[in-house]
């Protein structure tokens, strides 16, 4: 059998838990050999999605493929064809790293010899040859997330489904675990992960979906995101709130469009359709018109302003938890 063109295949997917609707219809196409990521705030269904997903949660409606096998029809096909990491780490800290590995590979019905060969083989992919024989306790937590990721691949899954791969790390252990996840797609591998960290899915996705309310209400590249903002912003901070009004007015010119300007920040800011010409423009304006500034630069909109636009509400407002779908039972 081929290979499918999209490794997940979803539309109209429902699921109610009572009175709370945890997916209200979501689509979701993921091509095979990317890594699409599921950005959304808490609650808004990126959990649910998984877990029906990874045949964990039956749908209520809808239909959904996932390596080429309907995930009612034919769950078992599935479950061969997946790896799944969820939200807590499921290694075992009191056995070594390689006895976690040899031990998932038996529950996965290897022989001991070959899951011996399969640890040894993920313990050098996820760089953890080295504490192969200590207690995963001892690991740094992007160690211990790194062997999570290893355990998800004992079966070398066509689809990996990462959920919240590194909430509560701290900055060096995340690039960890995404220097893991780049190397796992660069090897073949369709990744699906869910995450509230806007620069996880601005640095790793090729393309993100932002679920709210059980749907999704946009997709596309990182890039792609960000252009629904409109392009370049040519923003200008002046040291004096007196030179906001002028400072304004060259940005008007430069920019041959209305500036925004923020009272607080001592901030303006104008789109901008070239931004070489803009920067350098107004940067000679600012100079002739004798007029001190904090700070100057041409920039595109972030993801974090594409999710306050799309979502209603910051990302940090939505990070204040490390758990999607709490009100959702499992």
């Amino acid at each position: 059998m081929s290979e499918p063109h999209f490794a997940v295949d979803a539309a109209g997917l429902r699921k109610t838990y009572g009175a709370t609707t945890a997916l209200d219809g979501l689509d979701l196409r993921v091509p095979a050999g990317t890594v699409h990521g599921l950005l959304g705030p808490n609650g808004a269904g990126k959990t649910t999605c998984v877990r029906v997903l990874a045949t964990l949660a039956r749908p209520d409606g809808g239909r959904a493929a996932v390596a080429g096998h309907d995930v009612v029809r034919a769950p078992d096909r599935v479950k061969a064809r997946i790896g799944l990491v969820g939200q807590q780490a499921a290694v075992d800290e009191l056995l070594t790293g390689r006895q976690n590995l040899v031990m998932f590979g038996r529950l996965h019905h290897l022989g001991v010899r070959r899951a011996r060969r399969r640890a040894g083989e993920l313990l050098e992919r996820f760089r953890l040859a080295d504490a192969a024989d200590r207690p995963a306790g001892k690991y740094s937590g992007g160690m211990r997330r790194r062997l999570d990721l290893a355990a998800g691949m004992i079966l070398a899954p066509a689809v990996l489904f990462l959920d919240e791969p590194t909430t509560g790390l701290d900055p060096r252990s995340r690039i960890e675990v995404w220097d893991a996840v780049r190397a796992l797609a660069g090897d073949g591998t369709t990744v699906v992960l869910t995450t509230q960290y806007l620069e996880e899915a601005d640095r790793l996705a090729d393309a993100i979906s932002v679920v709210d309310r059980g749907r999704v209400i946009a997709e596309g590249s990182p890039d792609r995101l960000k252009s629904r903002l409109g392009g370049d912003h040519l923003r200008i901070v002046v040291e004096d709130p007196g030179a906001l009004a002028a400072a304004a007015e060259i940005a008007r010119r430069v920019a041959g469009a209305e500036p925004e300007v923020d009272a607080d920040a001592l901030a303006v800011t104008a789109p901008v359709p070239n931004r070489v010409g803009a920067l350098t423009g107004a940067v000679r304006a600012l100079d002739e018109a004798g007029l001190r500034v904090a700070d100057i630069g041409v920039r595109r909109p972030t993801l974090d302003e594409v999710f306050l636009h799309l979502t209603g509400g910051p990302a940090a407002a939505h990070n204040a938890t490390a758990d999607d779908d709490q009100e959702v039972p499992a």
